[in-house]
């Protein structure tokens, strides 16, 4: 399998994640480290990291200076983040912040919780399509295992396709992708926007239309937190 590179320089690389691949190797089966490593010789580092169901933008430092870097800039909130996801789940609300502490359940997967000690932080719009879908976009403004899945959820519109937060769906993919990210290196700043290409839904032409409509979305007005 070979990884779609979306832009490099000599310092970081930004990949497109295939859904269903795990992001580290796991019983036997290479993960998009081993692979990434397998298809270009060198050692990369992570900054970030997507969950097997998951699709999207990982970036990686081709030095662990770089990688550091980068990752200093989302643990200080100076990187923004943005997913799509698609539910067939009728929200409780159509736009806003979902905010709230995330505490680990005894079957593998997370819930939120109503305080706020170290909160879990996304903001959110959504969308109408056709045929009772949603079209979800969501800023992360923290870096939770499972965030957005578990927001998804508390929501009331499970991701698509995501069985382990409450998704009756038999569909081809879980419909969580990693759409655009903005960042700075050096001098340089950096806009990245990867549309999904994997799975029926995200090809829908609705969907898409939806997203052109949309454009970049840090140029949105976003309400502060």
């Amino acid at each position: 399998m070979l990884i779609p590179i979306l832009q490099q320089t000599q310092h970081w690389l930004a990949v497109n994640k295939p859904a269903g691949l795990n992001f580290h190797s796991e019983d036997g089966e290479a993960g998009l480290v081993a692979l990434l490593r397998q298809q270009l010789g060198f050692e990369l580092y992570a900054v970030h990291r997507l969950d097997k169901l998951t699709s999207g933008i990982v970036l990686f430092g081709k030095s662990p200076e770089a990688a550091n870097q980068l990752a200093e800039q989302l643990r200080n909130r100076h990187m923004q983040k943005f997913y799509i996801a698609v539910s067939d789940q009728k929200p409780g609300k159509k736009q806003g912040s979902i905010i709230g502490d995330m505490q680990k359940s005894r079957n593998g997967t997370w819930r939120l919780t109503r305080t706020q000690d170290n909160p879990a932080i996304t903001q959110f719009f959504s969308w109408g399509l056709e045929n009772g879908l949603r079209l979800f976009l969501l800023q992360l403004h923290s870096g939770k295992t499972h965030q957005l899945r578990v927001a998804m959820k508390s929501l009331g519109s499970p991701v698509l396709g995501d069985a382990a937060y409450g998704s009756k769906a038999e569909v081809d993919r879980g419909y969580l992708h990693a759409w655009a990210v903005r960042f700075g290196f050096d001098s340089a700043s950096i806009e990245l926007i990867c549309p999904p290409g994997e799975g029926a839904v995200f090809s829908n032409a609705i969907l898409q239309q939806q997203l052109d409509k949309i454009g970049p979305p840090w140029a949105l007005a976003w309400p502060k937190l």
